[in-house]
């Protein structure tokens, strides 16, 4: 069975104010001794399959020093690399991106950079809490294209507080002029235990309507779609062949290594979470041999949930005929009613022995979703 692999560096310069992934500032962490504790659970699941994608995610890879940098590289050609792989991805930030590292990861085998961008306007990116400003990432986006980086996602956000539809026509065509074949760009989610969430709480924190957020989102898939930049997941657009392969496995409901502190896995039709804190994380690879402080064997019912409800974040959707092979029964078996219900309310439509959504959908996405869920 084909697997990916995601990779999680938790250790940040700063901490945005939007975030609520696991993460925790660097300073005074424990930082040698976890590519350490990495290194041994790669080499665990290294013994059952190597993957075909790799993602090192975060927090902040690129916050590593050149010398972690370059030992964290090093393990994952150790232990995960093989011939393989069809791509590897390195989320980096554009304060924390350099001659070195960009060096180092054409060295080692990466093949595709993320580069949070968020927004190219300077004003925002203070209000959001971010390190660095529009020109850095202009130039972190270039160098990277200097160092023979073809395949490059600027990564942004909408509905930021204050944020107007000009603002945000003025970052797109910053991003598209950089002409990266692949833009993912997200809606603001306001997560507990964040600063924004907490801003919001006090009514201190001015977000952009719903009608207005709306428009930004139809605004950005007119713009992107008009440069050449395919609308191929909810979130996600690129020129053709530059989809994201390995988030493109998470959507088509395909297993995944989940490896580091607070990550999350799927292996062998159970799905698992690894141990949030740095300190624990370490401490569990070396007593236990593994950071699993859940598990849940995924049940067919939950798959075929999960089948629809990832599947239809593409805008392909869902093949009737796959489905049938996968679960031994046709989707209407199961979702008769769910979609006639769909169809009435011009949220999905069948092409070709396809389900997916109308543009109508796309921007009722969850409502769409929800209506998968058998229990």
């Amino acid at each position: 069975m084909q697997r990916g692999a995601y990779i999680h560096i938790p250790f940040c310069d700063h901490i945005c104010y939007y975030c609520d992934f696991n993460k925790v500032f660097m300073k005074n962490q424990p930082v040698d001794e976890y590519l350490e504790a990495l290194s041994k659970e790669m080499n665990h699941c290294a013994m059952d399959e190597l993957p075909i994608t790799i993602y090192i995610g975060g927090g902040t890879p690129t916050a590593l020093n050149e010398k972690q940098f370059e030992r964290l590289l090093s393990n994952v050609d150790r232990f995960l690399m093989n011939p393989a792989v069809k791509e590897y991805t390195v989320e980096a930030n554009p304060e924390s991106l350099n001659a070195a590292k960009l060096e180092m990861m054409k060295r080692y085998g990466v093949t595709r950079l993320s580069i949070g961008v968020q927004t190219f306007d300077d004003r925002l990116l203070r209000e959001i809490g971010r390190a660095h400003q529009s020109n850095d990432a202009e130039q972190a986006v270039r160098l990277a294209q200097e160092y023979g980086f073809d395949n490059i996602t600027v990564d942004l956000m909408f509905a930021l507080p204050g944020q107007t539809e000009h603002v945000l026509h003025q970052s797109l065509e910053r991003a598209i002029h950089l002409h990266t074949p692949h833009i993912s760009i997200y809606s603001l989610q306001l997560e507990p235990k964040t600063i924004f969430y907490n801003r919001m709480q006090k009514g201190s924190l001015k977000l952009p309507s719903e009608d207005i957020e709306a428009d930004m989102y139809g605004q950005i898939i007119l713009e992107l779609e008009k440069h050449g930049l395919h609308h191929y997941e909810i979130s996600n657009f690129s020129k053709p062949g530059y989809e994201g392969i390995h988030n493109s496995m998470y959507w088509r409901n395909k297993e995944y290594y989940g490896i580091g502190a607070g990550a999350h896995g799927y292996w062998s039709g159970v799905r698992y979470a690894n141990v949030g804190s740095v300190k624990k994380y370490i401490e569990s690879m070396y007593v236990d041999g593994h950071a699993r402080i859940s598990e849940h064997k995924v049940s067919r019912s939950e798959r075929i949930e999960e089948e629809m409800f990832l599947g239809l974040r593409l805008m392909e959707g869902v093949n009737k005929l796959d489905f049938k092979e996968k679960f031994g029964l046709s989707m209407d078996d199961v979702y008769r009613l769910q979609i006639r219900q769909l169809k009435k309310q011009g949220l999905v439509h069948e092409k070709d022995g396809w389900l997916k959504l109308t543009q109508k959908g796309i921007f009722l996405g969850n409502n769409v979703f929800e209506a998968f869920l058998i229990s």
